[in-house]
């Protein structure tokens, strides 16, 4: 039982590699089959409401505070981004791969990074070996992304599809710059998510009532943006096909059941052996990409993202030594000081 107790986040993660790749498959699929990525969010944040709101009244009847003026605001600028980002991925996956779309998503620590930098919220020290390790991991986090989207390469043989479906594979229809483009915009939407909402849980503390709040913000605005792009009545229409799969499994499984799973991996182990196991994600999304997707794998996409994962755990590394207690206690003076 206690070996058992032991493995039980490894296999957690694990697990949720799977499901995150998955996540990347299923909306390519439907997306390919003619479902628009604007309905697609709306559903996903339809059932994410459905399933955290809920769990916020029953769980954080205690720890809801009174909801100012301010904070309002604060949680409808909040609101879009989950939305927004999710819009922006689905587009950058139709242009591209999922192998290319989940790679690229370890760009969101260092994309935090540099956010939190500009408005202060992160100071450097150039003269520390931690903040040069963020530095360098994000500028060659940034070269890796830049590596996956301009250098292509030959194709890397896969044991499985045939030669026959390799060869018949259309490329036609991608175009790796613009989904290169959409997916740093979804990056950067989430990373504005993450520092937006620890901003607003220092003064609202009920973090899965904030969710939910933001989650019916971001609902609201996206259902009213779609109503505007998207006119034709039909391409709400799902029935029990890949489209109501793809909505259930984003809105339940990655959004629900991932976020109660990951939150225990986080509070057992940290966000660094949460996020370490990214790179077995790119692994199992480029084996289900070429399997069912029958999709190319190039060499370009391979090294660009092993020099992802490289900057990736050069700013997580970083981040480790910040929460050291020596280290919080240095910052901590730092900012009296300043």
């Amino acid at each position: 039982m206690a070996m058992f107790d032991k493995a039980t986040p490894y296999l957690t993660m694990t697990s949720m590699e799977f499901v995150y790749a998955g996540n990347s498959i299923l909306p390519k699929i439907s997306m390919n089959e003619g479902m628009n990525h604007f309905v697609l969010a709306v559903y996903r944040s339809i059932l994410a409401t459905i399933v955290f709101a809920p769990l916020a009244f029953f769980l954080e009847r205690n720890l809801r505070t009174k909801i100012t003026f301010a904070i309002f605001c604060q949680i409808f600028a909040l609101g879009p981004l989950g939305p927004l980002s999710n819009i922006f991925y689905y587009v950058g996956l139709k242009q591209t791969s999922p192998t290319f779309g989940i790679a690229m998503l370890n760009l969101i620590p260092a994309s935090t990074f540099l956010i939190a930098l500009i408005f202060r919220m992160e100071k450097i020290r150039i003269r520390e070996i931690r903040s040069q390790a963020k530095i360098v991991g994000t500028l060659v986090g940034v070269c890796g992304a830049m590596l996956m989207t301009f250098y292509k390469g030959p194709i890397i043989p896969m044991p499985w599809p045939s030669h026959d479906q390799l060869k018949n594979h259309d490329d036609s229809n991608t175009d790796m710059v613009k989904g290169c483009l959409c997916l740093i915009a979804s990056i950067i939407s989430w990373a504005s998510l993450i520092i937006l909402q620890a901003w607003i849980l220092k003064k609202y503390p009920a973090q899965l009532s904030l969710i939910s709040l933001a989650c019916l913000m971001g609902l609201l605005q996206s259902i009213a943006v779609t109503l505007a792009v998207e006119r034709h009545p039909s391409a709400w229409a799902v029935g029990f096909d890949m489209k109501l799969l793809t909505a259930v499994y984003a809105g339940v499984i990655v959004t629900g059941v991932g976020y109660y799973l990951q939150g225990l991996c986080l509070k057992t182990k940290g966000p660094v052996f949460a996020t370490a196991f990214s790179p077995l994600g790119m692994i199992i999304a480029a084996i289900m990409d070429s399997i069912i997707l029958h999709q190319r794998i190039y060499l370009g996409s391979v090294l660009g993202g092993v020099v992802i994962v490289v900057g990736l755990y050069g700013v997580l590394w970083g981040k480790m030594k910040d929460t050291k207690p020596e280290n919080i206690q240095t910052r901590r003076e730092v900012n009296m000081d300043g």
